[in-house]
């Protein structure tokens, strides 16, 4: 809250009011706002709601309506909770961790981000990232890319370019 203010989306995502306002707009509407969401930072959503039902969302070139229809049943199976409680036990995580604090990654390590994506534009993370933090804790870090016009769905939105950075550096252990 001190960061963003009241709007934004870990703040909102109290106890059965995102879901009942995703309920409201409907899955399929939820995923395609999420998918084609690529405003830098982070995701606000305001307590007016986050738009009508009706709204007309296109689908970014890299998911297809038969993704979209998979990706809405299955949601509609297991609905958001699951996924919203991560962010609601952010505290619980932190005070979980805590033991680790200081401990260092000691694998090699390749760490991949798109430029949009919106923890990569979180306050602080890309001098974190880009300015020795990441490696100070990652001390066998062996590159950092930043991918250009990518968002949070990296994986999806350049699947062969992903995978041959993957193949790359195992080879590097051949």
């Amino acid at each position: 809250r001190a960061l963003y203010g009241d709007d934004y989306y870990v703040c909102r995502f109290q106890p059965g009011a995102a879901e009942a306002e995703f309920r409201r707009l409907g899955t399929e509407l939820v995923l395609r706002k999420f998918f084609a969401y690529r405003t830098p930072g982070p995701l606000f959503i305001p307590k007016s709601g986050w738009g009508s039902p009706d709204e007309e969302v296109p689908l970014p070139s890299w998911i297809t309506e038969e993704d979209i229809k998979y990706y809405t049943t299955q949601f509609d199976k297991s609905g958001f909770t699951g996924g919203l409680n991560y962010y609601r036990a952010l505290n619980k995580t932190w005070d979980l961790t805590s033991p680790w604090t200081e401990a260092k990654i000691t694998v090699p390590t390749k760490f991949i981000v798109g430029d949009l994506d919106l923890t990569y534009n979180t306050a602080g993370a890309q001098d974190f990232i880009n300015k020795g933090g990441f490696k100070k804790f990652v001390p066998l870090l062996d590159d950092v890319v930043i991918m250009k016009d990518v968002t949070h769905f990296i994986n999806e939105e350049k699947p062969k370019e992903i995978s041959a950075h993957i193949i790359n550096f195992i080879n590097k252990f051949n």
